[in-house]
């Protein structure tokens, strides 16, 4: 059997792929650029991707073809309809990144309210020692309890989120299509109106994309913070950089851009550096730990699929 993993580098150097020499000869390639795809995969029986988009096109010549293996919860970069069409099994990995990515919502929404690190360049950069005053406390920050904090999909992430809201004292609302047992629901324009910190852990779809348009982050309050984990697309980047710009929201965390990475001429370029706003390199699913179980769970579903079983298959 030939395994084909076509991005290794998006899953940090630091992983072993030798688990995978259980199943047969394993190809490695650290990326793969898409007119390389159809080429990198030609011969193989399992394709390990993480954000290569497959689609007909980079498939119709791969016949011995059998498995594609997703290192993440999305799939919306594989062409599910082809593959199901064609006989090739899709499956993806469930609940590996529950606690990085809720550990990473958290500290952008900390570090933004607290403003720390405005308060570690004080230090830093000598004007603490210069000062002659014992204590500085400008920018004003504000305390996490009492907030509302507005939880956008109560998923697995969702929720784990907000038990770490609630252990900081928020009180959370939350926003999904069905009724939730453990936290009070309400209507997307009512979470968006009312929270003040408002965090979004959706999947991509022809649903959620443009979710967050600009008449809804106009409606948000003025002093609102605003963090996206989940998809770039869901939200509307052109109106979210012009409401920080404007000052109609407090802040924004952004871990995910609708193009990675989000080129030059990208809205947000234009709030590098502001005090008021995280940007990450789409890095909160990835502590080691999540990512050392992510792979462990790959190796099951590939077990799983040469044994007959039906494991986190999507088609």
């Amino acid at each position: 059997m030939k395994l084909t993993l076509l991005d290794a580098e998006t899953l940090g150097g630091d992983l072993n792929f030798d688990l995978l020499k259980e199943f047969g000869d394993i190809v490695v390639f650290q990326n793969t650029l898409p007119h390389e795809v159809a080429e990198h995969i030609a011969d193989s029986n399992v394709i390990i991707i993480n954000k290569i988009k497959i689609n007909e096109q980079n498939l119709k010549n791969a016949h011995d073809l059998k498995l594609i293996c997703v290192a993440a919860t999305g799939y919306d970069n594989i062409d599910l309809a082809y593959c199901k069409a064609h006989g090739i099994a899709v499956c993806n990995v469930v609940g590996y990144s529950t606690h990085s990515v809720a550990q990473v919502t958290l500290a952008m929404a900390l570090s933004l309210y607290t403003h720390l690190p405005e308060y570690s360049a004080f230090v830093d950069c000598g004007q603490y020692s210069k000062s002659g005053v014992a204590n500085r406390l400008t920018p004003v920050y504000h305390e996490l309890f009492g907030k509302v904090w507005g939880v956008i999909g109560l998923g697995n992430i969702g929720k784990q989120v907000a038990r770490t809201a609630e252990a900081m004292g928020c009180r959370v609302i939350g926003f999904r299509r069905t009724p939730d047992e453990d936290y009070p629901c309400c209507a997307l324009d009512y979470l968006l109106q009312n929270a003040d910190i408002i965090s979004v852990h959706l999947p991509l779809s022809k649903e959620t994309r443009g979710l967050i348009n600009e008449e809804r982050i106009a409606s948000m309050k003025r002093n609102a913070i605003f963090i996206n984990v989940s998809r770039g697309a869901i939200a509307d980047e052109t109106a979210l950089a012009k409401a920080i710009l404007d000052k109609k929201i407090g802040g924004l965390g952004i871990d995910v851009y609708s193009a990675e990475p989000f080129p030059e001429n990208h809205p947000y370029t234009a709030l590098l550096d502001l005090p008021n706003v995280c940007l990450t390199p789409h890095m909160a699913w990835g502590a080691l730990e999540a990512r050392q179980r992510c792979l462990n769970e790959i190796v099951l579903n590939i077990k799983a699929f040469y044994s007959g079983e039906h494991r986190n298959r999507l088609v």
